[in-house]
């Protein structure tokens, strides 16, 4: 798969106010420090100077040793750039994928989180913040960008200054403050597939000491599927986003910030058209085109994917509820100390509804796992300001509590589906209709943390900057499945996968274990670990900065919440349900530069990530069944080379370019899970981790022996694109507009992503035909 995105726009803009600076570039933005005045924020843009936040302080981002993109808040709202997701139009390294919020995932360089597996018992490896609040899960920053200041990606292990787990990076985000100035703005933006969006934005004191903004966005667009058997559109977007933050300065060097808000996105969401047909390893009779088959008069609604068609006859729905508080308090103890407090609390509200078999039969008439989140954080900083060096010490605390209580519910057309063909319970509709799961799933995660960073100006140009962080983290959980079915007497008894309970030996309860049975276990997982780096920066010439970090992070071990595989006497496998932390190596080095009075700007970064025990998907058999879960791959490495050029000549005008190299595979990875093409035939027994007994069919070959697992030891990982570039220009005018002066501007932005796997494990040529090991 291979992605193109274009995009140009006039826009108009209006001012009641005579503003004589330019819409900033693209990337690298111009972003200043909101505490700029008028003149010196149209100065420090002519100069090309960018302020960061990156490492817990304000510095030029052309002097920070670490690769980071910066987007501003008018560049964002120039493009249309009003999420995460198309957040990635801007940066090459930035992967986002989404089937839901819950079922969504962000990787920087490859890495981040296990492709395609939701699984709340493990850590994402990307951190968002925004304003220093850590947001545990993606599905909880899905939300719609307003009044944002800017946006900061931080490229490789951010984890000795940011909250825990940011192994492969963080995007950092900063809203606008309070003002003591009044100011408002609204916008309105109307698109294709009757896309509606507004936003308003308001700030402005209340006393002498307190400053207010509120803030509103509302997102409609008309869903791209259209379903046949509903008729109407489904992967819509409907959402609407409320802001308010209150400023109190109590004294000259004391403000108090408190914030809170609250996000709604309610889309009728999601089903997929159909695409194509691939040939698996089951059997022939088991293979789509003779399951559709066994019902007469059922045909997909089109076999051609670009007529958007489904037919999905259960619920469907993707409510994703979320919103918090935090309080922010910043002490300025003297010119040379400041005290940070950070406290927050958010929620999340997931309520879903699916299609599990994606098509218009009743095989699936419920697959829903309503989640209910609680988080708490808290975060102290000490930063000092020496002769010759600056410290950042602090604290950091994180408490998150999940309940899932989930149902699954199979329909009258389950049984010809899941059923092999040659049982005559097949064409009894009864032996799996209404089996139920219910589910209940608890996770309650607690994180503590110590950490310091050191800059130490050895030399008017050499600067050295070390890092430190001490972690400790504990995961207590419960997953507890009740399946429940109707045995051949007629009666309702539980689907237990233990020998010898009531009706185990039931001919209609046997085939419904097949499909799921009960499973109760209560893993656990504690460790401390140890995160350090180091930062070298040399000012070669004014302007031009070499640098070099090394890192040791590690993302913390988890717990396995979706089931894990049974014994011969059916009961979990506790082994399967925890897996190791990840421990990451990361070697960086680049050169940043400006020059042309710093009108142009061009940065390279070479990098090379190392990670042993990799966090992955699995699906095999090397505990004697097969079934997807978490656990570790072997080692894996991401290494490649980035580089970003802006040019802006005057204030009317403005170009950039970036582009991107990943290559990240795994190195060694003995168990990974089949492809499809090797799935589905007759499972050959493993006889060790990474060795089983017997020779598979060649791919795709109905009835063929398929693999327990593979070796996809030198595969790429999923969903990586070796290339990645973004690329645009703006141009910009005076102008007056209804009596009230702005500008015209016309920006053209475009995008590229090579070719990239979906796959846990893409197959090779060399993996035509695995051998046994």
């Amino acid at each position: 798969m291979s992605v193109v995105a274009l995009k140009g726009v006039l826009l108009i803009a209006a001012s009641p106010q005579v503003v004589a600076v330019a819409e900033p570039p693209r990337v690298p933005a111009p972003v200043v420090a909101p505490a700029l005045e008028e003149g010196e924020e149209l100065a420090a843009q002519q100069a090309g100077d960018i302020t960061v936040t990156a490492r817990r302080r304000e510095e030029n981002v052309q002097q920070v040793p670490i690769a980071v993109s910066v987007v501003s808040g008018a560049t964002l709202d120039a493009q249309g750039t009003y999420n995460i997701s198309r957040l990635t139009q801007l940066t090459p390294t930035l992967q986002f994928y989404s089937q839901n919020p819950r079922n969504t995932f962000i990787n920087i360089r490859g890495i981040g989180a296990p492709f395609g597996l939701t699984n709340d018992g493990f850590e994402q490896g990307v951190g968002i913040y925004i304003d220093d609040v850590y947001y545990n899960r993606i599905a909880s920053a899905t939300l719609d960008f307003v009044d944002v200041e800017r946006v900061e990606t931080l490229r490789g292990p951010q984890g000795t200054l940011y909250g825990k787990n940011t192994t492969a990076g963080a995007i950092n985000i900063t809203t606008r403050a309070p003002s003591f100035e009044f100011e408002g703005k609204a916008e309105v933006t109307a698109g294709n597939l009757d896309f509606k969006q507004g936003k308003v934005s308001v700030s402005g004191p209340l006393s002498e000491t307190l400053a207010a903004r509120l803030s509103a966005t509302v997102t409609d667009r008309r869903g791209t599927v259209y379903n046949t058997t509903t008729d109407q559109y489904v992967q819509s977007q409907d959402s609407v986003g409320v802001r308010g933050s209150l400023l109190w300065k109590v004294k000259p060097d004391l403000d108090i910030t408190v914030s809170g808000d609250w996000n709604l996105q309610d889309p009728i969401c999601c089903a997929f058209s159909y695409g194509s047909y691939g040939s698996t390893q089951r059997a022939a009779n088991r293979q789509f085109p003779a399951l559709v088959g066994y019902f007469p008069g059922y045909a997909v609604p089109s076999t051609n994917p670009y007529d958007r068609l489904t037919d999905v006859d259960a619920e469907l729905r993707a409510r994703n509820e979320h919103g918090g508080l935090s309080a922010r308090l910043v002490w300025e103890l003297d010119e040379a100390n400041t005290i940070t407090s950070i406290s927050a609390w958010r929620y999340w509200d997931w309520t879903p509804a699916n299609d599990r078999d994606y098509t218009g039969l009743p095989i699936y008439t419920k697959v829903n796992n309503p989640t209910k989140q609680n988080q708490y954080t808290q975060e102290f900083r000490f930063n000092h300001q020496g002769s010759g060096f600056d410290l950042t010490l602090g604290l950091f605390g994180f408490h998150q509590k999940i309940r899932t209580s989930g149902i699954q519910e199979t329909g009258p057309a389950a049984s010809r589906w899941l059923l092999n063909p040659t049982s005559a319970l097949s064409n009894n509709p009864a032996v799996l209709n209404n089996v139920v799961a219910i589910n209940d799933i608890r996770l309650d995660n607690t994180s503590l943390a110590v950490f310091g960073k050191l800059n130490w100006e050895v030399t008017d140009r050499f600067t050295v900057s070390p890092g430190i962080r001490v972690n400790y983290d504990r995961k207590d959980g419960l997953y507890d499945s009740v399946v429940t079915g109707t045995a051949s007497d007629g009666t309702r008894q539980i689907v237990s996968a233990v020998p010898g309970s009531p009706y185990y030996n039931d001919s209609w309860t046997a085939q419904q274990r097949g499909i799921q049975a009960s499973q109760y276990f209560e893993p656990r997982f504690s460790a401390w670990n140890l995160s350090y780096d180091l930062n070298l920066r040399y000012e070669l010439a004014e302007d031009i900065n070499l640098y070099a970090t090394y890192s040791r992070a590690f993302k913390t071990g988890g717990i396995n919440l979706n089931g894990v595989p049974a014994n011969a006497n059916g009961a979990p496998i506790l082994a399967a349900a925890t897996i190791e932390p990840e421990q990451v190596d990361h070697f960086e080095g680049g050169i940043k530069t400006q020059f042309w009075d710093r009108r142009v700007t061009f940065n390279v970064t070479g990098f090379w990530t190392d990670i042993k025990d990799f966090q992955a998907n699995v699906s095999n058999g090397q505990f004697g069944t097969v079934r997807g879960y978490l656990a570790n791959a072997e080692k894996v490495r991401s290494r490649g080379f980035e580089a970003d050029f802006s040019v802006r000549p005057s204030a009317r005008f403005n170009a950039y370019a970036s582009g991107a190299f990943t290559d990240a595979e795994y190195v060694t990875f003995c168990d990974a899970p089949p492809p499809p093409e090797l799935s589905g035939g007759m499972t050959l027994p493993a006889t060790g981790p990474c060795s089983f007994s017997g020779m598979p069919s060649a791919p795709g070959t109905p009835g063929g022996n398929s693999p327990p697992f593979v070796d996809a030891s030198g595969q790429d990982l999923p969903g990586v694109s070796k290339w990645a570039f973004s690329w645009g220009a703006e141009a910009n005018a005076e102008g007056n507009l209804f009596g009230e002066s702005g500008q015209f501007y016309f920006g053209y932005d475009g995008s590229y992503r090579s070719d990239w796997s979906s796959n846990p494990t893409p197959i090779s040529s060399s993996q035509s035909s695995p051998m046994p090991r």
